[in-house]
């Protein structure tokens, strides 16, 4: 993420994040979904990895996790395990080839502003070995806003969102939608949408 307030809000609302995301990680089947694509021991990328609830679950399936966050108090709570490497940083700190078999960018990417995100997926799509998919997960809408706690918000339609996949040399294969609610207490539509390299 590049939004400066963004940030600031995470690292003073990081226990109330920490509580929500560890029960979030915990009852999501697609975490599940994303585990099952990768390679045993394989390499990973959580981008925007939050307090590290879904990282937890990817080493304990056996996967090796580059733990990427923007908010120094969100890493400072992700767990000391052995397959977790937790790292401060944004999004273009994504650099390199051919490096993750997996990349699982799960409601982080919604946060950086519309005119970067061609500029992201190819980073990332640079990053992903080949046959690796992109997990992404973004909330569905028109435009972009913030939320009542000052966070900046990019909102797609799942068209929208398979064209710039489709742009940055992505073949989307799968597609989950539902709807929850946010640390700001409202909810919102979302879409997750595996897309393999």
């Amino acid at each position: 993420m590049s939004d400066e307030q963004t940030i600031k809000v995470y690292n003073a609302q990081a226990d109330a994040y920490d509580t929500m995301m560890r029960d979030y990680a915990a009852n999501d089947p697609l975490i599940h979904e994303f585990i099952a694509t990768c390679p045993a021991n394989g390499f990973v990328l959580d981008l925007g990895c939050g307090p590290g609830g879904y990282a937890v679950l990817m080493a304990q399936a056996g996967l090796k996790i580059d733990a990427l966050d923007a908010s120094a108090e969100i890493i400072s709570r992700i767990p000391d395990l052995a397959d977790i490497y937790p790292r401060k940083g944004r999004f273009d700190d994504i650099t390199g080839e051919n490096i993750y078999d997996g990349i699982w960018a799960s409601f982080s990417l919604l946060h950086a502003p519309r005119k970067d995100m061609p500029r992201h997926l190819a980073a990332l799509r640079r990053a992903l070995k080949p046959d690796g998919n992109l997990f992404i997960g973004m909330k569905m809408g028109v435009g972009n806003e913030r939320d009542d706690l000052g966070r900046y918000y990019e909102y797609y339609s799942k068209p929208e969102l398979e064209t710039l996949l489709k742009n940055a040399c992505f073949t989307p294969t799968q597609h989950w939608t539902g709807q929850a609610k946010g640390l700001d207490e409202t909810y919102h539509g979302w879409i997750v949408v595996c897309a393999n390299a």
